[in-house]
């Protein structure tokens, strides 16, 4: 399934991280100067991010933080830069050592980004020292999202799911595939949802942990498990969705609040953090605070605010009532995603279900969150494609 050589084509070219110490030096002495807003009146976080949470968070960045570390593991990997429809995407590339690992690309959604695939790579791509069997080992793609990360950021529009999903064939043809699969969650499943319902020439089958699977028309009597979906979207649209109405309707202005603020854009993220984890109270319960600066620090070293909120406002009629596939689907149900779907809706959308899981503990950021569980059922959900 691996190209027999390394792309040798002048269209792809090495990649290397770097912030220069300047960059670096601004955004503590931004940070020491914030300006914090009145405490909230609530006890809880339904007014949205605790201002004395927040401080926890921003005094660490400031003081503790070490963007160093982030950027020597990043450059622990392969890099590349490649043009594709006018853009440079940037993406990590490891092959295995095994001659017949699966070609696999992770796409990342928001607000994740390649950080949050670094866990995965090791155990995907050679899996014996992590617990694993040499069989089910893959090459692993991990591309950034148009205007998201290191990749080149859209100056026109257009760049809908579809258009990013022909991007990624693109990008796999480029590098020797001729036979691979596909694997994200949030908006990185609508974007392996929109190649399976293209299935370019070579993709075998995709793996999902977040599902669009909502049937078009509601039934008029709901199952206990169905209304608890029912329930769990209308509140990821209404108390939960308060960034992705913005994003979806306002990413400029999204985009001005926060790319003049490293605390406003740590506290943007760290809410999303917060409700959609699988947590005891705090984000902390389940994400580090170097985890979750780590994806922060790249949204403001990279000042992609407002270039990465457009993937909702490019996609506003995205729901989660997703095209019926009928190529080989894996699916993974996390216990505490938003919304999880019941069984019976996934198998009705997916009619080539080669594997259903449902995952001990995690939420929304399944990479982040329990990135063994993810590689776990990877590795079981893809093992069909293999034969």
């Amino acid at each position: 399934m691996t190209a027999p050589t390394p792309p040798t084509s002048a269209l792809v070219r090495p990649f290397t991280v770097s912030i220069s110490d300047s960059e670096i030096a601004d955004v503590k002495q931004r940070l020491a100067r914030t300006r914090w807003p009145d405490p909230e009146t609530v006890g809880d976080w339904s007014q949205g991010v605790r201002v004395e949470n927040a401080r926890s968070l921003v005094d660490y960045w400031e003081r503790g933080y070490d963007w160093r570390r982030l950027e020597s593991e990043l450059n622990r990997f392969p890099q590349f830069l490649t043009e594709i429809d006018g853009l440079d995407i940037h993406f990590i590339h490891v092959r295995s050592k095994n001659p017949d690992a699966m070609p696999l690309m992770l796409t990342h959604g928001w607000p994740g980004s390649i950080v949050e695939f670094l866990k995965l790579i090791g155990p995907l791509t050679d899996p014996v020292p992590f617990g694993g069997d040499a069989a089910d080992s893959f090459d692993v793609v991990v591309p950034s999202l148009p205007g998201f990360g290191f990749s080149q950021k859209p100056t026109e529009t257009g760049w809908t799911v579809s258009r990013i999903a022909s991007a990624w064939a693109e990008l796999m043809k480029r590098l020797g595939y001729t036979r691979w699969a596909a694997q994200g969650g949030d908006w990185g499943a609508v974007v392996t949802t929109a190649l399976g319902a293209m299935q370019p020439e070579g993709l075998l089958g995709i793996h999902l942990n977040t599902q669009y699977a909502f049937p078009a028309q509601m039934p008029d009597t709901l199952s206990p498990e169905q209304r608890d979906a029912v329930e769990a979207l209308a509140l990821y649209a209404g108390d939960l969705g308060g960034s992705n109405h913005l994003q979806g309707t306002k990413p400029e202005t999204v985009g001005f609040a926060l790319a003049d603020s490293p605390a406003g854009q740590a506290a943007w993220i760290y809410e999303k953090f917060q409700s959609k984890t699988d947590n005891h109270g705090l984000a902390e319960d389940t994400l580090s605070m170097d985890d979750m600066l780590d994806a922060i620090s790249l949204y403001w070293f990279t000042n992609s605010a407002a270039s990465s909120g457009r993937i909702y406002w490019e996609n506003k009629s995205a729901t989660f009532a997703g095209p019926k596939l009928t190529l080989p689907v894996a699916v993974t149900v996390f216990p505490k995603d938003i919304p999880r779907l019941p069984r019976n809706w996934i198998e009705d959308t997916y009619s080539n279900l080669i594997h259903y899981g449902e995952a001990e503990k995690g939420g929304h950021f399944a990479a982040l969150e329990q990135p063994e569980i993810l590689v776990r059922e990877i590795r079981t959900g893809l093992r069909a494609l293999r034969s």
